[in-house]
């Protein structure tokens, strides 16, 4: 089975979920931050959740703000006042046929920092005919990644199989590692490098480079 995470690895949630970080974080303090900003909490570890690094970095640039006031203005921003919010920005990553050849030789299941409903929200949206299953999000664990609990519920649905986790960040890394997972990271640069250095067993630039990847394995 691949389990996958979903931010950055099948979907493109520069617009989205990075925009909204950028624009909760400047409504609260003033300031605009760079996007690179953002990567830097996530390349150190620990800040998989939006919502909790939006206040983190509200509080390091001098702001505290309650977590929930955090929350409801993110959401906000995300979802809009029926426009759609920056959630409409999004963009499927993968080619098409890209993972339907997959799907033929392989099981899907997705463990995402996001809430289960938004993550079906955009499956629904650009996964048409692909079967994802179980979706595990942030509200079905008590611990968030890089706590492998939600690897470990997908886990226990399957056993005797064999899994493989793709994600992006260092804490995706950590949670394969954890589970005793192997993992594939995307990413490059110093991104790349430190998901390397996490362990990952390969290293590919998308989703579209995946099928080479898993024949290493």
């Amino acid at each position: 089975m691949i389990i996958f995470d979903m931010d950055g690895v099948l979907v493109d949630v520069t617009e989205s979920y990075r925009e909204t970080i950028v624009r909760t974080v400047a409504h609260f303090t003033g300031q605009n931050i760079e996007r690179s900003l953002i990567q830097q909490y996530k390349n150190a570890g620990g800040w998989n959740n939006d919502w909790q690094l939006s206040q983190k970095i509200a509080a390091d640039l001098g702001t505290a703000v309650d977590y929930p006031v955090v929350v409801d203005y993110f959401q906000k921003i995300f979802f809009g006042d029926g426009d759609g919010g920056l959630m409409a920005r999004e963009q499927w990553i993968a080619r098409p046929g890209v993972l339907e050849s997959l799907a033929a030789r392989y099981a899907f299941s997705i463990f995402t920092g996001r809430e289960r409903a938004e993550a079906q929200m955009t499956l629904d949206r650009f996964a048409h005919g692909l079967t994802f299953a179980p979706i595990v999000g942030a509200d079905d664990v008590q611990y968030g990644k890089p706590d492998p609990e939600g690897m470990l519920q997908i886990m226990s649905s399957f056993p005797g199989h064999g899994f493989v986790y793709i994600g992006d960040t260092v804490d995706d890394a950590r949670s394969a590692k954890l589970a005793g997972v192997p993992f594939i990271g995307i990413g490059h640069g110093d991104t790349g490098a430190l998901l390397l250095e996490e362990g990952a067993k390969a290293l590919i630039p998308s989703i579209n480079d995946l099928e080479g990847a898993l024949a290493t394995l």
